[in-house]
């Protein structure tokens, strides 16, 4: 399993599902602990960076360098980076090549042999190569290193007892546990995000944090399920106002929830309007563009206001709620309205209740097809007659130890390609940017900006001993881009996305087009995964404070645009893209 320490930079990583940008798309959500990307230290040159200059090396001469240019070079190269290792072996894991990852695992464990992590690794690679007793001994010593390591447990009690049928989700749905479990749970949810979250009482007093854990204690009754505990948490878990601090997404509520129960259309909130934009199998009740007014009773602006309670964002950021319930209101529904049997509708303009039908299929999750992406998290397009280039980077997960060089690569040759055309305008988009690394955000920006900087005023985390990449003056290219320069942005954009806008917007680089950023320059990263004793409930607290130099702005709000500009329904439902189209408008100007 992927358990990455303390002193690792992932400003997003699986903060949701849909928003995982910042992680590695490799590993599943449920086997990550304390999942980070090792920050870029400018000290000394990434020995896995040095390893991979020699990629067709057999593994065993690879170590053997690692031995050494450490005997030789202990001072150059990161050799204390236990980090930096484990992703190199998982990258190895995650290509099946089983027998190099082991070997990279074992370099692990001899380098840091206190580490519960290490022998964690090591036993997920003798699993996959089917050596069942050698996963077995390691899994028991990390746990023995560590014994919170619960993936260590779970692995460890399926060898040992593989009779053992693995609860569904759909099972779990309907679960009860006593009071007494689900209260001590609840304590240990508060004292777990108190104790591993630098900034968990940033947004929220410690009298109203506890308060509000007392009131989930007091709603729980003996017939109370798993699943509606699981929405209590998650209100507990947003009060943080923390986006990477979660359950994972929506993922683990929906695939419990019974197809049955969930809310039979798919729909989207805009301007404060609830809108059908898929009917299923109620075609014959309602249609695209008609507008929600009540469910059950119940004014859709309150639902929202229950739903959005339980969304973890940064600060007092609605947007990134909007898309995030855009996403998943099918399930959220539900949730929000206590599972009930059926669901009745008050459309605008009709004048009698409408009574659906129960779901018979759902998308889940929906995700926005409404903007034309290239699919691509970089690319480069001329327009106007070369006056006008549109540079998107949907991306900025692009690490040194592994593929920054592509990022490095592309960046470099689009902004040769940019001023050899001599290009006036550039508009550069980064809306779906989730974050990534701080080497990506910065490299883009020293093709924009006209000063040296500093990109981060303040970066803490545990183990930390020296400056990381960012903590040191930045120098802009010779060749930057000199024209006039546009963003564009959402409220997806998340994590370093947030640190990059941050500066642009500080040292007023160009033109923001679009709705309040997801995130800003503050932000809470990393990753600490936990589960509570009684419930199993999982959930990942963030672990680690990085701020970009723009310290004058607010903490509470997203990078705020010069333009506000969104889609509108009948934008969204003809795929017009708003904030493209007034951008190029705002150009021609």
């Amino acid at each position: 399993m992927v358990r990455i320490g303390a002193n690792i930079f992932c400003l997003i990583v699986l903060s949701f599902s849909w928003l995982s940008g910042c992680g590695i798309s490799n590993q599943p959500l449920s086997k990550v602990e304390e999942s980070k990307i090792p920050s870029e230290n400018v000290n000394r040159i990434s020995i896995v960076q040095k390893l991979k200059q020699n990629p067709r090396l057999p593994i065993e001469k690879q170590i053997d360098l690692y031995y050494n240019l450490k005997k030789d070079s202990a001072d150059v190269y990161s050799f204390g980076n236990e980090d930096e290792l484990t992703m190199y072996g998982y990258s190895y894991l995650w290509e099946n090549k089983v027998l190099e990852a082991i070997e990279v695992f074992k370099l692990i464990v001899a380098e840091f042999p206190n580490s519960s992590n290490a022998y964690d690794s090591l036993a997920e690679a003798y699993l996959q190569n089917n050596d069942k007793d050698l996963s077995l001994i390691n899994y028991e010593k990390s746990l023995a290193l560590d014994p919170g390591n619960f993936n260590a447990e779970d692995q460890i009690d399926r060898m040992k007892f593989p009779e053992k049928v693995a609860e569904k989700p759909v099972e779990k749905f309907f679960r009860t546990y006593n009071v007494n479990e689900y209260r001590a749970d609840l304590d240990q949810l508060g004292n777990t995000l108190l104790k591993v979250h630098p900034n968990a009482l940033k947004f929220i007093s410690k009298e109203d944090f506890w308060q509000s854990i007392e009131t989930k204690k007091a709603l729980i009754t003996e017939s109370t399920t798993y699943a509606e505990f699981a929405w209590h948490c998650s209100e507990i878990i947003a009060n943080v106002h923390c986006s990477h601090t979660n359950m994972g997404s929506f993922d683990y509520e929906a695939a419990m929830l019974p197809l049955s129960a969930r809310f039979p259309l798919q729909t989207r909130w805009v301007s404060d309007k609830l809108f059908v934009i898929n009917p299923f199998n109620n075609d014959d009740k309602v249609k695209v563009k008609d507008e929600i007014l009540s469910i059950n009773g119940l004014a859709v602006s309150d639902i929202i206001l229950n739903s959005y309670k339980h969304i973890p964002s940064q600060g007092y950021i609605q947007t990134t709620k909007n898309h995030f319930f855009n996403t998943w209101n099918a399930a959220m529904i539900p949730y929000a309205l206590g599972f009930p049997e059926s669901y009745q509708i008050i459309i605008k303009g009709v004048d009698h209740p409408v009574l659906l039908h129960k779901a018979a299929t759902i998308e889940e999750p929906f995700f926005d097809m409404s903007l034309d992406i290239s699919g691509k998290n970089l690319s480069l397009e001329f327009l106007d007659n070369d006056e006008t280039a549109l540079l998107t980077v949907a991306s900025f997960n692009y690490y040194r130890w592994n593929d920054f060089e592509v990022f490095k690569s592309f960046i470099d040759s689009s902004f040769n390609e940019i001023n050899k055309k001599g290009v006036k305008n550039l508009v550069i988009d980064v809306r779906l940017n989730r974050g990534g690394s701080q080497s990506a955000s910065i490299h883009l920006l020293q093709y924009l900006v006209d000063e040296p900087f500093t990109y981060f005023s303040n970066a803490q985390f545990a183990g930390k001993n020296e400056k990381i990449e960012g903590e040191e003056v930045v120098y802009p290219f010779e060749n930057r881009f000199k024209g006039k320069s546009y963003f564009m942005m959402d409220g997806i954009g998340n994590s370093t996305t947030g640190h990059f806008m941050s500066i642009v917007k500080y040292l007023n680089v160009g033109t923001i087009v679009g709705e309040e950023l997801g995130s800003n320059q503050f932000c809470s990263a990393g990753m600490t995964t936990r589960r509570l004793s009684n419930t199993k409930l999982m959930y990942y607290v963030a672990n680690n404070t990085h701020e970009s130099l723009a310290l004058s702005l607010p903490d509470e709000t997203g990078i705020l645009p010069d333009h506000y500009v969104t889609q509108s329904i009948d934008e969204y439902l003809n795929k017009t893209d708003a904030v493209k189209v007034y951008t190029m408008k705002l150009i021609k100007k």
